[in-house]
This record gives structure tokens, sequence and C-alpha cells, in this order.
């Protein structure tokens, strides 16, 4: 597959990895990453990209931060695992493949364990993938830079919540963008 390497609102889908309230009390960073991850869901959401939710375990760690859930309008498409990879779950690949995806801009957490093992499966069935570096966390800080290099390194592309944002909306004088600017200001 020709690699795309700019974000293209009609191929892309967001996916926000176990956010969920379980790791907020293990995670220094929960809450301003968490924070981020709801600024990236509501400006997708201005442009109809969707965003898809991974839960690990969730009677073990809980559901998805409000903060997240309550960026969302509508229902969000949630799927469960036990699995690191998202794309074992069952239902995962199967919503990408229902909104026609060929993108995925990852976030969530932890960096070093989910989100690389999903970015990695994603990159093995030819998915253009980029991770929100300031939409990711760990428990142990030095496991950060560790997920992001290994990621990089297998074709990853690293991208920010403005930088992607951004990025999808290509120009400035929409309504869109006067929704997203609202968003980051």
């Amino acid at each position: 597959m020709a690699r795309i390497t700019r974000l293209q609102r009609e191929k892309t889908a967001l996916v926000v990895v176990d956010m969920q309230e379980g790791f907020r009390p293990v995670l220094p960073e929960f809450e301003p990453v968490a924070n981020r991850i709801a600024t990236m869901v509501k400006g997708v959401r201005v442009m109809g990209v969707p965003v898809i939710l991974t839960e690990q375990y969730p009677r073990g760690l809980g559901h998805t931060a409000p903060e997240i859930l309550n960026a969302l309008d509508g229902e969000p498409t949630t799927v469960e695992k036990v699995c690191f990879g998202s794309c074992g779950a069952p239902g995962f690949l199967q919503a990408l493949i229902r909104h026609d995806v060929r993108q995925v801009v990852l976030c969530g957490i932890e960096a070093h364990i989910c989100v690389t093992q999903t970015a990695l499966e994603l990159i093995e069935r030819d998915f253009d993938v980029f991770v929100m570096v300031d939409g990711i966390a760990t428990r142990l800080a030095e496991n950060k830079p560790v997920a992001i290099e290994r990621m990089t390194r297998a074709g990853v592309i690293v991208t920010s919540l403005e930088m992607a944002l951004f990025e999808l909306l290509g120009a400035a004088g929409t309504p869109e963008f006067k929704a997203v600017q609202a968003l980051i200001k």
C-alpha cells in the first residue's frame, strides 16, 4: 500500500485506547491526557470523523473517563477487550471496516502496552497509523519515549492534538475551523 502521510478526514478514525477510570489513580498524567483526548473527540466530531473507544476488562477497570464520554455526541462505538492489542478484540476491525477508514489516530493508555500493540497490529494490516503523543500516557514516565520510539520505527507517524486537528481541517475560514479553533483557545 502506498504510504499516505497526511491525515484525510474521509479516511480517518480516532481510536481511544483504554482511557478508563480504573487507571486514574495510577497514571500521573491521567487528567490532562483525558482532557486533551476529550478536546480531540470534540474536534473530530465537528468534522464527522468516527470515534472508537476500547475498554480493557471494564468489569475490573471501569469504563471510559467521563471527560471523554461527555465529549461524544450520541452513543459511542465501544469495544470491550482482554487482549492488549485492539485488533484481537471482537468487533474492533469490523468497526474500522464499517466506517471505511484506512487511517487511524491513536491515543490512550498505556502507551507502551495497549497503544503500541494496537499500532503494530494496525501497521501489519496496512493501516496508516498516527499516534497523538500528547494524548498517550504511562504509569512510569520512562516507558513513554520507548513506546514512541518503537512505534515510529515500525512506521507509525507522530502527531499531536493541534497538528492532527488542523491537518484534518485542511483550511481556515469554514464553520468547522471556527468550531475547532474555539476548542483549543
